[in-house]
């Protein structure tokens, strides 16, 4: 995040940004879909092995469609992440992505304490968790 904002920008072109520890943001663009999301996952995991972050915390608002055999790998996505320690948070879904998911099985594991409107609050969560709050609630 540049300091003293709430602009959050890609790190690799701002690297006097702000950073918070155990925290790894992605953001995913354009419709994800069963030809794309392998290719997508290919390209998180390496970032996740590179910083073992304790949340990974996917910003969608980029995501116009989200298809249901891309939700369904998300979903299994999440359990493999969530066996390894690290929890998935959903950021900025769309009123029609955001729907789709809350009536999937992941939406249920997810919960509402796991999705976010927007960075800013995903971030602040995050904070109050690492001052001290329980991670019971999140995986």
């Amino acid at each position: 995040r540049q300091r003293g904002t709430h602009v959050f920008r890609p790190l690799s072109e701002n690297e006097d940004d702000e950073t918070f520890p155990g925290l790894l943001i992605m953001r995913l663009e354009h419709r994800i879909f069963f030809a794309n999301a392998e290719q997508i996952g290919d390209k998180i995991r390496p970032e996740i092995a590179a910083q073992q972050p304790r949340v990974l915390a996917l910003d969608l608002s980029g995501v116009p469609d989200l298809e249901y055999t891309a939700l369904n790998m998300l979903t299994k996505a999440e359990k493999r992440q969530h066996d390894r320690g690290v929890i998935i948070w959903l950021v900025g879904l769309n009123p029609d992505v955001l729907a789709m998911v809350q009536r999937s099985p992941l939406g249920e594991i997810l919960g509402h304490e796991r999705m976010f409107p927007n960075l800013e609050l995903a971030v602040a969560k995050y904070q109050e968790y690492r001052a001290g709050a329980s991670w019971e609630m999140q995986g």
